[in-house]
């Protein structure tokens, strides 16, 4: 199809050919977007739609005009700032046109925001919406270790930050020190150090690399938008999830970025995080040296008054001499008393059992042997005529299961002239007609066993036959 061109039209309208719809809407299209292949355009955010399948849907518009826009699923995560309602940004991409709806829309590529005025205020929706989801909460703040022996640091290798951290835990609390070298400025810094703050979560607590007990984000200082990868909220949300206790240390002290909330200490600066994450080797070695000596003074103490009272206990205490004496003087008498008292008590029993023994005569012991002896007899004749009824009955079961197991001998056929014939995995074969020529079978015999190679069917040609 040739492009439409007005001035080839002829003047006589009669003549003039005509287009399809399609025809002059693609030809539209293609005007467009060779004339508009790249345009910038200034302008705030509206009718935001973060669609499931990825590609963003807006409209960016001035006080007179409104404009169409989509950024595509592949360009979303090239842009600077996420796309949001209200946001004043600078777009580039390509004017084009949806000829199914005569619409025409610019499909972005690119996308930052107009100004710092805009970037904070995206910045204060997006604390606001954390904030209401909890990840600023001190309850969900993790304490830090009192005494690490790994401190993880996520900076650039290069630069006063790293060399002003490890100088200051040197000094303080030698330790051992992973450095997760990232970069700190740009479009890759974010997400660069979230994946430096997963890494060190994912590392195992017994692998050949140690997993820091503290984790330390560090940064100097810089303008809103050398800081602004430090408020993407995939890296706070990244830093909020952390199992990690970590320290955040970007910027100045008067710099704040949306990571400062979520981490679980702000430091004003790098060398102050350090301080956070370690404590002072000689602070603690003078501190245990005093609890050592207050502990030493303190059981002296202890001692002492425990001689004290075991003194005082001691002169309370009678002499033992006398004790013993008391005690024996007691065991005297109660000795004598027992002597005594045994005698009487043999006197009485004696007395009771001649007067019992008056009493016992032996038809007391045969009257009830005798009235049993009865009792068991005439038991003995009720019941024996059923014991021989049940008895004769169980002989007469005993006597048909034993002809019915007989008759089901599967070896009192062999006595008759039969044989059984098994396959050669011991199966037992019931037809013939499962049998093939060749097959190696064996035949039980009531006497012995032997075996056999099955023939062919009578007609059917044998081995060696000629055909």
């Amino acid at each position: 199809m040739s492009e439409l061109d007005p001035d080839s039209a002829p003047d006589d309208s009669d003549n003039a050919r005509a287009y399809s719809v399609s025809e002059l809407a693609f030809a539209l299209k293609r005007t467009l977007e060779d004339r508009y292949g790249f345009v910038r355009l200034k302008g705030e955010l509206s009718k935001v739609t973060h669609h499931s399948n990825g590609h963003v849907y807006l409209s960016l518009k001035d006080e007179r005009a409104v404009i169409d826009g989509v950024v595509w699923k592949g360009s979303v995560r090239n842009l600077s700032v996420r796309p949001e309602q209200g946001l004043e940004v600078i777009v580039t991409g390509k004017i084009t046109t949806y000829p199914q709806g005569s619409r025409y829309q610019i499909v972005i590529e690119s996308m930052t925001a107009a100004g710092a005025g805009a970037l904070l205020a995206q910045l204060e929706r997006l604390k606001a919406r954390l904030a209401a989801e909890g990840l600023f909460e001190a309850s969900r703040k993790q304490p830090l270790p009192a005494l690490p022996a790994v401190v993880g640091v996520v900076t650039s290798p290069t630069g006063a930050v790293i060399r002003d951290i490890l100088h200051r835990i040197r000094d303080r609390w030698p330790c051992h020190v992973l450095v997760w070298p990232v970069v700190v400025q740009g479009d890759a810094a974010a997400a660069q150090v979230a994946a430096a703050v997963r890494g060190f979560n994912d590392l195992p607590a017994d692998g050949p690399v140690p997993r820091p007990d503290v984790v330390i984000v560090a940064r100097g200082g810089g303008s809103v938008e050398d800081l602004w990868p430090f408020n993407d909220e995939a890296l706070a949300r990244t830093v909020a999830a952390s199992r990690i206790p970590l320290v955040s240390a970007v910027g100045h002290e008067t710099d704040t970025t949306l990571i400062d909330f979520v981490s679980d200490r702000r430091a004003p600066t790098p060398t102050a995080a350090a301080e956070m994450a370690t404590p002072v080797l000689s602070e603690l070695r003078g501190t245990l040296t005093d609890l050592t000596g207050r502990l030493h003074r303190a059981g002296g103490r202890i001692v002492s008054e425990r001689k004290v009272r075991l003194e005082a206990l001691g002169r309370t205490l009678a002499r033992a001499p006398d004790l013993v004496e008391l005690a024996e003087q007691r065991l005297g008498m109660a000795s004598s008393r027992l002597s005594a008292g045994l005698t009487r008590n043999v006197g009485a029993h004696e007395t009771q059992l001649a007067r019992i023994s008056g009493r016992l005569q032996p038809g007391l012991l045969t009257r009830p042997r005798e009235a049993r002896s009865e009792t068991l007899s005439a038991l003995a004749l009720r019941m024996r005529p059923a014991l021989e009824r049940s008895l004769s009955r169980s002989e007469e079961r005993l006597a048909a299961l034993t002809a019915r197991l007989k008759s089901a001998d599967p070896g009192a056929p062999l006595s008759r002239g039969f044989a059984r014939v098994h396959r050669a995995d011991g199966t037992l074969v019931r037809q013939g007609a499962g049998l093939t020529a060749g097959e190696a079978v064996r035949l039980v015999f009531a006497d012995t066993e032997r075996g056999a190679v099955i023939e062919p069917p009578a007609g059917a040609p044998r081995q060696g036959d000629l055909f």
